[in-house]
């Protein structure tokens, strides 16, 4: 969901190891130069086929990225439609842990808005907020069951959430 601080606390915890890299799909997606497709309540085929695109290739470059040895991290965002099963051979390799970070819908809303002020970018993503928190909260105990670490850093810091990542994972 937007607001819970993936690219941020993806940045700080890469940064934690001597050989790592960040890599946001939201940033590969906005290389798309006409006809981008923004995730809202409602999603239609050409959202769907760019995510597809995006996480296969991001899925890809971690893999290459840690076949010499660098330490990857990747943030998405859970979507109901495929569950992130374009990241198949990814999310099934050795050392790979799946982290959800997770902050109350009204602390997301909140960050959400600091970002964008009261303008229609914020309203998409508000309304993106709002239908992903709907899934989510029907869907944590699935993801716990996959094994999934859900991190809720809604009254902490970076440092505190990487912290607990790193202390869960045992990395």
């Amino acid at each position: 969901s937007p607001g819970v601080g993936k690219t941020t606390i993806g940045r700080a915890l890469a940064g934690t190891f001597p050989k790592s890299i960040h890599i946001p799909v939201d940033v590969l997606r906005y290389w798309v130069v006409s006809g981008l497709q923004l995730p809202g309540p409602e999603w239609g085929d050409g959202l769907v086929e760019q995510l597809e695109t995006a996480r296969g290739v991001v899925s890809a470059m971690a893999l290459r990225y840690r076949m010499v040895g660098f330490v990857v991290t990747v943030d998405d965002f859970l979507d109901p439609y495929s569950w992130l099963a374009e990241y198949g051979e990814l999310l099934t390799a050795p050392q790979t842990h799946r982290v959800l970070l997770f902050t109350s819908e009204e602390t997301a809303l909140a960050r959400n808005l600091g970002r964008y002020g009261p303008r229609e970018k914020n309203d998409r993503y508000a309304g993106a907020i709002r239908f992903s928190y709907h899934i989510l909260r029907t869907a944590l105990d699935k993801l716990k069951a996959q094994e999934w670490l859900v991190v809720d850093s809604t009254d902490q810091s970076v440092e505190e959430t990487v912290t607990e990542i790193l202390e869960r994972t045992g990395i």
